[in-house]
């Protein structure tokens, strides 16, 4: 009979390697729906000038709308994520869209500056429900390829986050009223979604299922992630670690996000316009940089991916201060392919490091990069009314130096079981947490 650590190591693996297929259609159009989400979501910092202008904003102003934005979405996402992994809402989903749509409608008719907070705070709660439960689905959907998944996945959001700008630098000429055209987009999103909630509703299952092990063959399966003979306190240490890289990257990434357009018009006296394509651009180089991490941690590991995409991107941030516009052009783009590879591969880390808490992992993870973004522009906008916008843009090309910390992280990579013994028993039958994606009734002889 298999020994106890090889029967864990199959309890482990099971989900991820029970013969599943990957549903494309299903990861298609939840990163379609994610897209949606984050296009929503970008429009707030988009139309930062016009609000600026609207109702005479000083910056640090301007990062307090980012960090309602954010700091209600990161504060709820790990909650949500709890509740979802004990009592799953499968049309959740929908409703968080639903909830984007009405902070929305209530941006593009906001009369003042605490309506313009409010409808912030409500697009944060809507992105809140959406990410936890559209993050499972995609893991559900991934057939075993979570980075992969991941990364198709994020890479929705991140085009999403892209488009953002680029539609307001064309559609956003009548000013904030002209963010109501927009309701059509999160209409669409809401029937998706209910169609989604629909598949994760009838091929979820939580009852445990018995799976036939065979011990002859145990050495062929993948075996349990490294990390299950991980103590609590390098677990902890590992934890505490991303949670780091996660501050460098997206403070960092708030720096450019929230001011790159003011960057931009201020240092080279670009048109708003013109700077807008250009923060599209660099949107487009992270969504570009997202989708290459999952596959690429997938196949060589997620520590390699961590270390080369937040350490790795440090000569390029400090190159980017000293740069003209040719060159700041070129270095954002070189900087968002590789900063942004680092996330999926972060969380699928993440994931592995607390296997059976997709939800909660998911969820604190989006809601910690959500509530870095905010805090960071909140927190870089009080420091460039103080000193300048170079001044800050000098500072945080540091952050990244932060990615040295990687070296801490231990190597999840599957150490490949021994092969036992022949036995001629037959094959012993436990139980094992039903695959996500499957149904009770599905056994398969491994």
């Amino acid at each position: 009979m298999a020994s106890d650590t090889n029967l864990t190591a199959i309890r482990a693996a099971a989900p991820a390697d029970a013969g599943e297929k990957t549903v494309f259609k299903i990861l298609l159009t939840i990163s379609f729906c994610h897209l949606l989400n984050d296009t929503l979501q970008s429009l707030i910092p988009a139309i930062y000038p016009l609000l600026k202008n609207s109702f005479h904003l000083d910056f640090g102003q301007v990062g307090l709308i980012a960090l309602t934005l954010q700091l209600t979405a990161s504060i709820l996402q790990p909650l949500v994520g709890l509740y979802t992994d004990r009592r799953p809402q499968p049309y959740s989903l929908a409703v968080g869209m639903g909830i984007s749509l009405a902070g929305l409608l209530a941006l593009a008719l906001a009369p003042s500056y605490a309506t313009v907070l409010a409808a912030a705070a409500l697009m944060g709660i809507g992105s809140a429900v959406f990410h936890p439960e559209s993050s499972r689905v995609a893991r559900m959907a991934s057939g075993g390829q979570h980075g992969m998944a991941q990364s198709l996945f994020q890479v929705g959001g991140n085009a999403g986050s892209a488009l953002g700008p680029l539609l307001a630098a064309f559609v956003l000429t009548k000013g904030q009223s002209s963010l109501a055209w927009f309701s059509f987009l999160a209409f669409f999103g809401i029937v998706l979604l209910a169609n989604i909630g629909t598949w994760t509703k009838h091929h979820k299952s939580y009852s445990a299922k018995s799976v036939a092990l065979d011990p002859a063959r145990l050495a062929a399966m993948p075996p349990a992630q490294a990390h299950a003979a991980l103590p609590t306190g390098k677990i902890v240490l590992s934890l505490a670690i991303l949670v780091a890289l996660m501050f460098s990257k997206f403070f960092y990434l708030a720096s450019l996000i929230s001011y790159y357009t003011f960057y931009l018009m201020a240092k080279f006296h670009v048109s708003l316009q013109s700077a807008q394509l250009h923060l599209f651009i660099f949107l487009g180089a992270v969504a570009a940089g997202t989708i290459i991490g999952g596959p690429v941690g997938d196949k060589f590991g997620r520590k390699y991916v961590i270390w080369v995409s937040i350490l790795g991107v440090l000569p390029f941030t400090l190159l980017l201060p000293y740069s003209n516009l040719f060159w700041t052009s070129v270095l954002s783009v070189i900087i968002g392919l590789i900063l942004a590879s680092a996330f999926s591969a972060i969380l699928v880390y993440a994931q592995e490091l607390l296997p059976g808490r997709i939800g909660a992992v998911s969820g604190l993870f989006f809601g910690f990069a959500f509530g870095m973004g905010g805090i960071g522009a909140a927190l870089l906008g009080k420091l460039v009314d103080l000193t300048s916008l170079n001044f800050v843009y000098h500072l945080c090309s540091f952050l990244p130096a932060i990615g040295i910390l990687t070296a801490l992280l231990p190597n999840l990579e599957p150490a490949k079981l021994k092969t036992p013994a022949p036995q001629p028993s037959a094959p012993t039958y436990v139980a094992a947490p039903a695959a996500e994606g499957t149904t009770p009734s599905n056994k398969r002889d491994l």
